[in-house]
């Protein structure tokens, strides 16, 4: 098949690399040219494992090609999607401005019979909007869907390689069909649905992790007033099978550049159709007070933030990727140097300059650099280059805090190296 991929973020750029390489003739479109002539050498401006090696492969075998110019990427392709950025708009709803601008550029051009397909994150109904914009541009023979994506930053790759399931939203036969022969290599799970049950889809799988991790904090902090463990609860209640004892991660917070932003809007979606009194508002309610909430606990147990020297370990939101949007460090670190805190910083990818740039923070290059004179080291984010060091022979002759924001250490080999240890819903160990 000869598709073309409007949109070469991290959606648009694994989607069209992982579709060539199932053999079919990729386009992918992006109005910026600058991040297209890096694409063309097999770079891209954040790191996702895998990534770039895959399109470098793809790119020498004439499978996929990158381009700014639509006259050169729509009038031969029979399935366009579109995978542009949905920014939530000022009363927290999904933005539709650049799917109504990449319709409008893609109208004039699509041939009879192609399939337009919307693989943003959108609200219901968008289709329908796309469908009207289509018909307004004078187009009547062409079919239209909706493909959400469900993968995680970190693994994209493989995510998209190995799907828990395709979700295809459409009203006719011929997209089903089609879509499901693109899909058919993944050998994953076909569920074929309305447009708006699949729109709906993406948001309710993202808000119920997001509701599971609140739910998770919500717990943890139960067990910080009466002396119970956070992590034996979750043990003790995951042999549930109806519960389950996977994703659970009580912590500072739910992150990233999705499940903030899906929350939010799905929480500005309900309020617009008079369902305001609802989970998802007060979901988003918890999850943006947590920090500063359990940064006035910890302050309490150290004796104040003031004068302290803080080693902040892990500014990505998550292992494996350096994206920092919505990331426990962009909150936390303001807050320590607002309290009157030294900070320093070490992360293997995320660059604070490039992200932060108006808030100081010194990051180095490595663990032991961070911690060199640290009061208190906090181990914000799981990479293994944190969660494999060895701090006992970094600890220093002074009394140090050790903060293990998702519950990754154990507090006895913590407390063994010489740290009293804070956890998450967990006794503090000295």
């Amino acid at each position: 098949m000869k598709l073309t991929v409007i949109g070469t973020g991290y959606v648009g750029v694994v989607s069209a690399a992982v579709y060539a390489s199932f053999g079919h003739q990729v386009t992918g479109l992006d109005v910026d040219a600058k991040k297209v002539a890096a694409l063309k050498e097999g770079k891209v401006p954040f790191y996702e494992p895998h990534l770039e090696e895959l399109l470098l492969e793809q790119q020498a075998a004439g499978r996929l090609r990158f381009t700014t110019e639509y006259n050169e990427a729509i009038p031969d392709a029979e399935i366009v999607i579109i995978a542009v950025g949905t920014p939530s708009a000022a009363d927290g709803q999904a933005d539709l401005k650049y799917i109504k601008a990449a319709t409008e550029s893609l109208a004039p051009l699509v041939s009879d019979g192609t399939i337009v397909v919307i693989k943003s994150t959108v609200p219901p109904g968008t289709l329908k909007i796309v469908d009207d914009q289509l018909k307004s541009l004078g187009k009547t023979r062409y079919y239209t869907a909706s493909l959400p994506e469900f993968l995680r930053e970190g693994s994209a790759v493989n995510d998209t390689l190995h799907p828990d399931r395709v979700v295809i939203g459409a009203s006719d036969a011929f997209v089903f069909d089609k879509l499901e022969e693109l899909h058919k290599p993944l050998n994953a799970p076909v569920v074929k649905i309305t447009p708006e049950s699949a729109q709906m889809a993406k948001y309710a799988a993202n808000n119920y992790l997001a509701t599971r991790i609140t739910f998770a904090n919500q717990i943890a902090d139960l067990c910080d007033k009466n002396g119970a463990d956070v992590q034996e609860v979750i043990a003790a209640i995951g042999l549930d099978q109806r519960i389950g004892n996977h994703y659970w991660y009580p912590g500072f917070g739910y992150g990233g550049s999705c499940f903030p932003k899906d929350v939010k809007e799905l929480a500005a979606y309900s309020r617009a159709v008079g369902e305001a009194n609802n989970l998802f508002n007060k979901v988003n309610e918890l999850n943006e007070g947590r920090i500063p909430r359990l940064l006035e606990l910890y302050g309490q147990k150290i004796g104040g933030w003031a004068g302290k020297k803080v080693a902040i370990l892990g500014l990505s939101f998550k292992p494996n990727t350096d994206d920092m949007r919505e990331a426990p460090s962009t909150k936390v670190v303001p807050e320590l140097i607002k309290a009157g805190a030294e900070v320093v910083g070490f992360d293997p990818r995320a660059e604070w300059s490039v992200f932060m740039p108006n808030t100081p923070l010194n990051q180095v290059e490595d663990i032991k650099t961070a911690v060199a004179e640290a009061d208190v080291i906090m181990a914000l984010i799981e990479w293994p280059e944190i969660l494999s060091c060895d701090f006992g022979a970094l600890k220093l002759e002074k009394q140090q805090w050790f903060i293990d924001a998702r519950n990754q250490f154990t507090p006895d080999q913590v407390v063994g190296w010489g740290y009293a240890y804070i956890g998450i819903g967990r006794p503090s160990r000295e």
